[in-house]
Order: structure tokens, then sequence, then C-alpha cells
């Protein structure tokens, strides 16, 4: 019975100071990865619709925005202060788990590009459409100058899926035209 005890408080004392040294690890590094997901943000924001002079947020609220049947939650937009159009962040489900992306349209109504942020998607596959390689950036360009008609080329439209990402492809494709449902929206 003593050495259960023993065991059970040997136990405890461990738990306890590996969990002091992760909460002091993460109160050390909290203000820096909330800096570098904000400057990726802001280089997202950037690579999709270009404005020097910044963006505005509009006061909107969350909301979801259903494209082709997907639930696609509209995060944030932000008008750019050039007047060239607006970036819109989505939040999505891919094939593996939650998309982070956001959407350039212009004020007709276009994609003037897509940037993920943020996913959990298969490597090799559904990771495709986030990758700086040839494979993504090629499949993240066909959305440029599309508009409400946007769909996958399986489904009536000209965006090619990603080998073997289905899922993937469909989502970021949904994601978009979301986005510019979303844009058409505000009037």
């Amino acid at each position: 019975m003593n050495n259960i005890l023993k065991l059970t408080l040997v136990l405890f004392l461990i738990c306890a100071i590996v969990a002091a040294v992760l909460g002091g690890v993460n109160e050390l590094t909290a203000d820096r990865i909330a800096q570098l997901q904000k400057e990726k943000t802001e280089a997202a924001y950037g690579a999709v619709l270009d404005s020097p002079e910044g963006y505005e947020d509009l006061q909107i609220k969350s909301y979801t925005q259903v494209a082709n049947g997907q639930k696609i939650k509209i995060g944030k937009i932000s008008k750019a202060a050039n007047g060239k159009g607006y970036v819109v962040e989505t939040t999505f489900s891919g094939a593996q788990g939650n998309i982070s992306m956001v959407v350039g349209v212009n004020n007709s109504g276009k994609c003037t590009g897509i940037s993920i942020i943020k996913h959990s998607e298969t490597s090799g596959l559904g990771a495709n459409a986030a990758n700086t390689a040839e494979v993504g950036v090629n499949f993240r360009a066909q959305f440029k100058g599309q508009d409400a008609s946007i769909a996958l080329s399986r489904d009536g439209g000209k965006i090619d899926a990603l080998s073997g990402a289905t899922i993937t492809s469909r989502s970021v494709t949904n994601a978009t035209l979301a986005a510019i449902l979303a844009v058409q929206d505000l009037g």
C-alpha cells in the first residue's frame, strides 16, 4: 500500500513539474506566436489583393455562408484602402480538418487570389494546395479571375482538382465562392 502511495506521489510531482514547465514555455512564446501569425496573415492579404495603404476592417459579425452545400465560416471582411476590392477571411472543413484561407475579391466580384494560412491536410495530397512548389502555385493561380460561377472541372467548372485531393480542392473552391458571395452581399 505504501509503495502505491509513493508511486502516486512521484507521478503527481512529475506531472506537476511538466505542467509548470509547459505553462512557462507557453507564457514565454505566446506573444511571439501571435506576432508571427499576424505577419503571416498580413502577407496573405498582400498576396491576394495589393493595397500598400492597408485594409479597413468592415464591422461585420462572423457568419456562415453556404456554397454548393458546404458551410463556410466568413470570419472577417476587410476593404482595401486603395479601393481595389476586399479580402475575406474564411474557415472551412477540408479532408483532414479545418482550413483557414483569405480570398481577394475585386469590385467586379472576381477573385484576385487565394492564400491558405493554416491547414492540417495530408502531406503530398491536400497540403499541396498551400505548397510553395509549382503544384501549389499552379493550383492557386487557377482561382484568379474566377467569378460566382466558379466550380471544379468535374463539376462543370474550370478549376482542376489536385491529384488525389478532390475533397480539399472542392472545399477551397467552395470557400472561394463563399467569399465572392459574401462580397456581393455587401451590396
